[in-house]
């Protein structure tokens, strides 16, 4: 069960692990709350797809300010509706108790009739998913999937002490993420193992070859890629912060952003800010950016936090030299001076380590060579998903 399939590292991962799984062994359906996302395309047509079309009703509610949400009740003249979800509201804030809205929305839906081997709740960590997948579907065992760094989202704690402890087994993408989760929730320690994303090498090689990349561009300074949705966390403003330095040096370069998001309309302020419109260039979404990171000089990964980065072990498998941030994950995935360099999350920092790969065309050689020599032991492979729990 997850939220959509947008154009992210966690449908990537989910659409990544599927592959790996033979048609003859498993029977796969998608659960999703919207029929939503360019990668719903790119389900195969084995796999089953449903969709909680109660959703749509319960979506504000679920995301919007309570204030904004009674208000529209209100203009709408459900004043009884109203008037409930205010004491739910009231009593969810004072008991730090969120089930009891989850509770309220789905009191009229029945459980859904079909009984699998495995549920997941794989969109970790969205409680209102998690709370669906323990009360709403049947399964002889269920797995909570956690993708995200818990330290930097806004994790439930009292909502993961008294959910979590109901599935049979969880799942973090990197060793730092699973002490951080067992840290704030000891109780699931025995249960919670770790589980990396994966990725099919061969697979991202092969779609390296059809991409469009900088075919139709000729410049032939350094070129930069950063894949990535524009969001805070994901540290767009850092790179162009960074850029803007290596600009003031002199340097030959141009940095390509590959993701969509929220944060464009400020990226783009800053750029102008800083007269990058020809050097610092926001790319949009795409489905297939393996040609453009192959084609690249270097790949950064400025991120703020992750859970386990997809992008980074893709850029990993194309062999790129790579400068990233020491997100949750980054250094079980980069070995610093090896395989990249793993800074500060700070633009200077960025910034120094950038230019000092640009100047040092050996270190991005051997860069490359490590990671061709290197045994991908976090991709995995079909023997890891046979013993899931």
């Amino acid at each position: 069960m997850i939220i959509n399939m947008n154009v992210g590292g966690t449908e990537r991962a989910l659409l990544n692990m599927i592959e790996e799984m033979p048609e003859e062994k498993f029977d796969i359906t998608i659960l999703m709350l919207e029929k939503h996302g360019k990668f719903l395309n790119s389900i195969p047509k084995r796999v089953h797809q449903k969709f909680l079309n109660e959703y749509s009703n319960m979506k504000d509610i679920l995301n919007r300010p309570p204030k904004e949400v009674i208000t529209n009740h209100h203009k709408k003249g459900l004043f009884i509706k109203g008037s409930i979800l205010i004491l739910i509201y009231l009593l969810s804030k004072l008991t730090r108790n969120k089930t009891l809205l989850f509770k309220y929305l789905l009191k009229n839906m029945p459980n859904i009739k079909i009984e699998y081997d495995i549920a997941i709740a794989y969109a970790g960590t969205m409680d209102f998913i998690s709370y669906f997948v323990i009360h709403k579907i049947n399964a002889n065992k269920k797995i909570q999937w956690i993708h995200f760094d818990i330290n930097e989202i806004g994790f439930n704690e009292y909502f993961a002490t008294k959910v979590y402890k109901r599935f049979d087994r969880i799942f973090t993408v990197s060793e730092e993420a699973r002490e951080k989760l067992v840290k704030m929730v000891p109780s699931i320690n025995d249960k919670t193992k770790v589980f990396t994303n994966m990725i099919s090498p061969e697979l991202i090689i092969e779609e390296a070859k059809m991409g469009v990349g900088f075919q139709q561009d000729n410049f032939t300074g350094i070129r930069i890629v950063t894949v990535g949705r524009l969001a805070f966390e994901k540290g767009q403003d850092l790179a162009i912060k960074a850029m803007v330095k290596l600009i003031k040096d002199g340097i030959n370069v141009k940095w390509y952003c590959i993701g969509e998001g929220k944060g464009r309309k400020e990226y783009e302020e800053l750029i102008d800010r800083y007269q990058l419109q020809d050097k610092f260039i926001l790319l949009g979404e795409n489905s297939n950016p393996y040609r453009f990171i192959k084609e690249c000089d270097i790949y950064v990964q400025p991120s703020r936090h992750e859970g386990y980065c997809i992008t980074l072990a893709e850029a990993r498998a194309l062999d790129r030299p790579i400068v990233t941030t020491s997100f949750t994950g980054a250094k079980e995935q980069v070995k610093h001076n090896e395989t990249g360099l793993v800074v500060s999350i700070h633009e200077d920092q960025i910034y120094y380590a950038v230019k000092g790969l640009i100047y040092n065309p050996k270190q991005r050689e051997k860069f490359s060579r490590n990671l061709s020599n290197e045994m991908f032991e976090s991709i995995g492979r079909i023997g890891r998903i046979y013993n899931i729990v």
